[in-house]
């Protein structure tokens, strides 16, 4: 990697962190510069506006997500079993990075390389669709005959199940709803999100 691309990189690096530690109400162009010990204009040269280096970090996450998954699913060639590691690799991210998840689904930035002015730049809307390709994929594998709804439809459902899971138990609402702590963690829900969408596994 060449020195520019470098410094690129290290910008990211320190939106990263400060995402994690501070939340993105923290990351601002100048704040980045001096963390990372740069010219308060240099990170102009890569990211015209805010919104692009918000862009930029969250495709960072997505990058993180994809490879966590990659590496959960390798484990199993069972659809449902690949599906199950998924759902708790989303829901585990969503947990321990939240501020990075937080940011990875903001809808003004989904669109973020045309609304920067920049045709090159992050184009978040297309970092979900892999993800989303891959659920509805295994989805399809996971039943047994062609039904209504859809398997895109009901991978949609599911991923948003998914997610207020991971919402709703990191602000602690469904540990107040269940009447306990939840010592498994969210595990029980995945499982009963995934019966419910597609089925009880064969006893």
């Amino acid at each position: 990697m060449n020195t520019e691309g470098a410094l690129r990189e290290r910008l990211v690096d320190v939106g990263v962190e400060l995402v994690l530690s501070e939340g993105t109400g923290s990351v601002g162009l100048r704040e980045i510069a001096r963390r990372a010990g740069v010219s308060h204009g240099a990170p102009r040269r890569y990211f015209p506006t805010h919104r692009a280096l918000l862009s930029a970090i969250a495709s960072r996450g997505f990058e993180e997500l994809s490879a966590r998954s990659a590496a959960a699913t390798a484990e199993t060639a069972v659809p449902r079993a690949q599906l199950a590691a998924l759902a708790r690799v989303y829901v585990a991210y969503a947990l321990e990075r939240r501020g990075m998840f937080e940011l990875m689904f903001r809808h003004d930035l989904l669109d973020s390389g045309q609304q920067s002015g920049d045709p090159d730049g992050p184009r978040l809307r297309e970092a979900t669709l892999p993800m989303f390709g891959r659920v509805v994929e295994l989805v399809a594998q996971c039943r047994t005959e062609v039904s209504e709804p859809s398997a895109a439809v009901t991978a949609a459902a599911l991923w948003s199940n998914l997610h207020g899971i991971a919402q709703l138990w990191s602000w602690r609402s469904l540990q107040l709803a269940l009447g306990g702590p939840g010592g498994d963690g969210p595990d029980r829900l995945i499982e009963a999100a995934l019966d419910a969408h597609l089925g009880p596994t064969a006893s």
